[in-house]
C-alpha cells in the first residue's frame, strides 16, 4: 500500500507541476513534429517508441539520485522495508509518467505514419516487461553518481547502448560481436518487440520474454540490495 501511495503522490504532482507538464507535453511534441517530416518511414515509429521506453532507465536513475542527495532515500531505509516500497512506488510513477508520454505521442503518430493493424496487445506487454526489466537497472545505476550533476554522465553510455540495438537500423550491419552485445541488453528486444507491433516483422516472442523476463527479475532481486548497500555508512 505505502508503495502504490507513494506512486499516485509522485503522480499526481508530475502531472499538476507546470514545469513537468511541460515536458509531458514538449517532448511528444517535438517528436511528432519530427515524425510528420519523415512519415513516409514508418519503421521510425516504433523505433522512438522503443527509444524513449529504453530511456526510462536514465529518468529512473535521476530521480534515485535526486532523492538520494535531499535525504528521502536515507528516510525510507528508517522504515521496516522501506527501500523496497520506496523502489516498488518510484518502478509504478516513473512506469506511469512514460506511459503517459507514449500515449501523447503514439496515438497521433500511428495516424500520421497510416500504420494499420497494429497489435495494441503486444505493444502493452512488451512495454510493460521491458519497463520492468530497465526501470530497477535504472535505480542500480543511480547509486554509481554521489550527486545529480555527476548522474548526466550515465546518458552516453545509454545512448551507446541504444545506438548499437537496432532502433533505428538493422543491427544486422554492425560486426557480430556487437550484435551479440545488443542482443544481451533488454533495449534491442524492446525494440524488437515495437516493429513486430508495428510493422508485423518477426516477433521472436520467447525471446524477448526470456531476456526482458531476465532482467526484470534480476533487477527487482538486486536493486533493493545495492540500494540499501548504497546507503551504508
Amino acid at each position: 500500500m505505502r508503495a502504490w501511495e507513494r506512486a499516485r503522490i509522485e503522480l499526481r504532482q508530475s502531472l499538476t507541476t507546470p514545469g513537468d507538464l511541460f515536458n509531458h507535453c514538449f517532448w511528444p511534441a517535438l517528436m511528432l513534429v519530427t515524425l510528420w517530416f519523415l512519415r513516409d518511414r514508418a519503421e521510425l515509429l516504433p523505433s522512438i517508441l522503443g527509444m524513449n521506453a529504453a530511456m526510462a532507465m536514465v529518468t529512473m536513475s535521476q530521480h534515485l539520485t535526486a532523492d538520494r542527495e535531499d535525504g528521502t532515500l536515507l528516510r525510507a531505509r528508517a522504515t521496516p522495508d522501506g527501500v523496497r516500497a520506496y523502489l516498488a512506488g518510484k518502478v509504478i510513477s516513473v512506469a506511469a509518467t512514460v506511459l503517459i508520454d507514449l500515449a501523447i505521442f503514439v496515438i497521433p503518430g500511428i495516424f500520421i505514419t497510416k500504420v494499420s493493424n497494429v497489435a495494441f496487445d503486444r505493444i502493452a506487454w512488451v512495454l510493460a516487461l521491458g519497463l520492468l526489466a530497465t526501470l530497477p537497472l535504472g535505480a542500480i545505476l543511480g547509486t554509481l553518481f554521489p550527486t545529480a550533476r555527476g548522474q548526466g554522465l550515465l546518458t552516453l553510455p545509454v545512448l551507446a547502448v541504444i545506438g548499437i540495438s537496432g532502433i533505428f537500423y538493422p543491427v544486422t550491419v554492425l560486426p557480430g560481436w556487437v550484435q551479440a552485445t545488443a542482443q544481451a541488453f533488454p533495449v534491442y528486444w524492446m525494440g524488437l518487440g515495437m516493429r513486430a507491433a508495428f510493422l508485423q516483422a518477426p516477433g521472436a516472442t520467447a525471446g524477448i520474454v526470456a531476456v526482458l523476463g531476465a532482467w526484470a527479475v534480476g533487477g527487482l532481486v538486486l536493486a533493493p540490495l545495492v540500494l540499501r548497500r548504497s546507503l551504508t555508512p
